[in-house]
């Protein structure tokens, strides 16, 4: 029927589950490890807004690297002098 017992595997109560290639066990446990690390790397960085410890919003807290007020203040003195 489905596909011949020749191979090999446990057989548990008339079922027989084949044994894993070596491949697909490697492979499942590198994909496995890429998504803990991903996992865990989320975490870190959005870990304290998923908990509700802050906001989304409070992570940056100023964005304009310095260039704050006195840049607008200096940029609109020297346009009016002109």
């Amino acid at each position: 029927m489905g596909g011949g017992g020749a191979h090999g595997g446990t057989t548990y109560k008339g079922y027989t589950i084949p044994h894993n290639k070596r491949w697909h066990t490697v492979a499942g446990k590198g994909l496995c490890a890429v998504m803990w690390f991903w996992v865990f790397y989320r975490a870190k960085q959005d870990g304290a807004v998923l908990l509700g410890l802050r906001h989304p919003w409070d992570g940056h807290d100023d964005h304009s690297h310095g260039h704050g007020h006195e840049h607008e203040a200096s940029s609109s003195s020297s346009s009016s002098s002109h």
